[in-house]
């Protein structure tokens, strides 16, 4: 298990901004994160979950905590020996990856994360969704380990509480170790095809060449944000090194040198004349972590 200490946030993060973490933990094994997660319980020392850390942001003050990541360890991906049309995942494999053994399985179902630049464990957390499809059409059952590292449960998908961007994990804090994936067997030439179509679409209509989080505000009800983004005049909108894409108006990115100060503060100018304009109030899809 590898410990390190004073670490620059940026490399572990999609923005590529931010300040550093005290202390960042490894865990490889179930054991280890759970002896991890019981020693900080003990000591009450502060500390976050970090998936692939594409919908976080660390304060440039940094965190003054421990940042727990899953190690290789739980990267693995396998299919699900009974029926062969089950995928049983490490909650820090990429979803990417998961799509690719998938796609080699002739497996459909997943065709919608495939460009999704997240973990399957981030996604479960927040019920990551796009083109039509989310995690909850999907997750059979999610193994959690509890917050203070004591316990272990198997939680079916049907009671993970599934909403937009929402899971049962906000709730309990507990940790998502493994995951249960339904699928079906599909031709793995619609498969492929279906995959390079929404990848192509997701090229041209997102700004994929910048640091970012992906859409960076969660969707009003009855509203889209980049619309409103982009009805408020705000398309091209910078602060510092962060601006509001001009492609994609849903999305902040960094167009160089941006602190997590200018995407916090470009954040707030945006959030501050959408409301002005037309009364809703953008909330952020990304975490942002520190003091």
């Amino acid at each position: 298990m590898e410990r390190l200490e004073h670490v620059d946030m940026r490399q572990y993060t999609s923005f590529k901004a931010g300040g550093a973490a005290e202390e960042l933990v490894l865990p490889e094994t179930i054991d280890e994160l759970m002896e991890v997660l019981q020693a900080l319980h003990r000591s009450g020392r502060p500390f976050i979950m970090l998936g692939n850390g594409s919908n976080t942001l660390i304060q440039d003050s940094g965190f003054a905590g421990t940042v727990v990541k899953l190690g290789e360890g739980f990267s693995q991906v396998k299919v699900d020996g009974e029926t062969g049309e089950k995928l049983v995942c490490g909650c820090a494999a990429l979803m990417s990856s998961v799509a690719k053994i998938a796609l080699a399985e002739e497996l459909t179902g997943f065709e919608f994360a495939s460009g999704i630049p997240g973990s399957i464990g981030g996604a479960v957390f927040m019920n990551a969704g796009a083109y039509g499809g989310e995690m909850k059409d999907i997750v059979e059952s999610v193994n959690l380990v509890s917050r203070d590292g004591k316990t272990m449960r198997t939680v079916s998908g049907a009671k993970m509480d599934f909403r937009y961007r929402h899971s049962i994990l906000e709730e309990t804090g507990e940790i998502a170790v493994s995951v249960l994936l339904n699928l079906a067997k599909g031709d793995p030439q619609k498969i492929a095809e279906q995959m390079r179509e929404l990848t192509k679409r997701r090229n041209e209509k997102q700004p994929v060449q910048y640091p970012s989080a992906g859409s960076f505000f969660k969707r009003p009800e009855g509203f889209f944000a980049g619309k409103l983004i982009q009805d408020a005049g705000l398309s091209g909108l910078s602060v510092g090194g962060a601006k509001v894409s001009e492609l994609h108006n849903g999305f902040i990115i960094n167009a160089g040198g941006a602190t997590a100060t200018d995407i916090i503060d470009l954040m707030h100018l945006v959030q501050n004349t959408v409301f002005d304009k037309f009364g809703v109030r953008l909330e952020p899809e990304v975490r942002i972590i520190g003091d």
